[in-house]
């Protein structure tokens, strides 16, 4: 255990003025260092014992055409350093605007203690009539950035803004613009984690990798699959989700998962049909395909504890069989073209599915416009760990996606393939679907991977099995 861990720089009441106090002092330090310089040689030549700034008929002081340029020249170096340092150093410059702003934050919301002090004045006996404020217990707040992260700790004392304080979820977002991605509660003070600049973290579709039971999707962002199954997206149309669908089958396809594919739509996702198996677009085969995954689910179990090496706890990547993942398209389409017996069967596999097969590498990724409770009763909603909402969506359906009971407050920008998501930490975040550039050809890609693809799975079950 560290005998001493660095919190970051402590906020101060004076802070609310600090960034002009920063590039005030250090630019009049700069235009003051540079017209010494530049005029250093006639500073050493100048008679300093008969220096006289007022002479017998007035004030003597004069600037000739050279201390002129120099002092244009002082001015345009401050320029370019002030240029220079907003865009070299421009974390810097966001960290001195975060403290100001965490300062006024504090101060105008009045979350501090002061007293109403008289100001003295030279006759003791005559009253000032002038008083002011002095700040006598500002709260502990320190900030610190590291690796892209925010981390801001308040302390908690039990005073009466201890509320505000454990309550600053949304301040913070949308005053620094920042995504919150964890809070921690210590003894004695609280933690908020921020992602800054979330954009910076997109990655490109070569970028995705899908290793140790996890899918990257951002620099910062990991699908941790094997802990926290089950993933289910949302968005309206042209919000990306049929992109992000398809990059996720292509960043699969390069392990030895085992995918199937429904698209009751027939529309982007069964065009894959033609280049790889297991992809269905018919009531009847979809029908068919979710009672054999839930059946699959079911053989899997019971033959993994037969095998030779199986041990209570561990799961499949543990006995080294392949995941296997039902990709659901327009799911809540799919269900309004039911008969009620069918919708209340389909429903009862996928809630089996959801339940138990985490252990047996069975993992469901449904894709709908909105998540309806109708066709997510049961508390089947609750098991989707990982949730992303892609595009423009109302209120109603940020509730039904993120429970509604969320103090979440969402924000709109025009930018494809942006969204919140939920990794199955509770802490919804700002996301951005990896980028794929124009000329990405999805089908040749997942055709090619698919071709490689066979012939691996079948060794691998043969292996973990033990037969030939």
């Amino acid at each position: 255990m560290a005998f001493y861990k660095y919190r970051g720089k402590r906020i101060r009441a004076s802070d609310k003025s600090l960034v002009y106090r920063f590039c005030g002092g250090s630019l009049l330090f700069l235009f003051v260092t540079v017209i010494l310089l530049l005029n250093m040689g006639q500073l050493m030549c100048t008679d300093w014992h008969s220096f006289s700034l007022i002479r017998d008929n007035g004030l003597v002081f004069s600037l000739s055409p050279y201390n002129f340029i120099t002092i244009i020249m002082a001015t345009g170096i401050c320029i370019l350093v002030a240029f220079l340092f907003y865009h070299f150093f421009h974390d810097r410059y966001k960290q001195l605007m975060h403290r100001q702003k965490l300062a006024r934050m504090v101060l105008e919301n009045g979350w501090y203690e002061a007293e109403t002090i008289q100001d003295t004045v030279f006759f003791t006996d005559l009253s000032s009539g002038r008083s002011r404020e002095k700040i006598v217990s500002f709260p502990r707040m320190y900030y610190r950035m590291e690796k892209g992260l925010l981390h801001i700790q308040c302390e908690i004392t039990l005073g009466k803004y201890q509320d505000q304080l454990l309550q600053l979820e949304d301040k913070l977002e949308s005053g620094l613009y920042c995504e919150l991605i964890d809070k921690l509660l210590y003894d004695g003070y609280v933690e908020y984690t921020l992602l800054y600049d979330m954009i910076a973290n997109r990655i490109s579709i070569e970028e995705v990798q899908a290793e140790n039971g996890g899918l990257r999707l951002m620099k910062n962002l990991v699908w941790k699959y094997d802990t926290l199954p089950h993933a289910l997206i949302c968005g309206g149309t042209g919000g990306g989700k049929t992109y992000f669908i398809l990059t996720i089958i292509e960043a699969l396809l390069r392990t030895n998962a085992v995918l199937y594919i429904l698209d009751p739509k027939n529309a982007d996702l069964a065009d894959l049909g033609t280049v790889m198996d297991k992809v269905y677009y018919k009531k009847e085969d979809m029908v068919d395909c979710v009672n054999a995954f839930y059946d699959g689910m079911v053989a899997r179990s019971e033959a993994m504890k037969l095998m030779p090496n199986y041990k209570t706890g561990q799961n499949y990547a543990y006995l080294g069989l392949a995941p296997h993942f039902l990709i659901f398209d327009e799911y809540v389409a799919f269900m309004e073209c039911l008969t009620t017996k069918e919708n209340i069967a389909i429903l009862s596999q996928l809630k089996k599915i959801v339940m138990l097969g985490r252990q047996a590498g069975y993992f469901l990724i449904l894709a709908c416009q909105r998540p309806d409770a109708k066709y997510f009763s049961d508390g089947i909603r609750d098991n989707f760990n990982f949730r992303v909402a892609l595009g423009r969506m109302s209120e109603l359906g940020y509730g039904m996606m993120f429970e509604s009971d969320t103090n979440k407050k969402f924000f709109q920008k025009r930018i494809k393939g942006r969204g919140y998501c939920d990794v199955g930490t509770s802490v919804i975040s700002e996301f951005y679907t990896p980028l794929v550039p124009k000329e990405h050809d999805f089908l040749q890609t997942i055709g090619t991977l698919a071709i490689k693809g066979q012939d691996g799975q079948v060794a691998c079950e043969a292996k973990a099995t033990g037969t030939d």
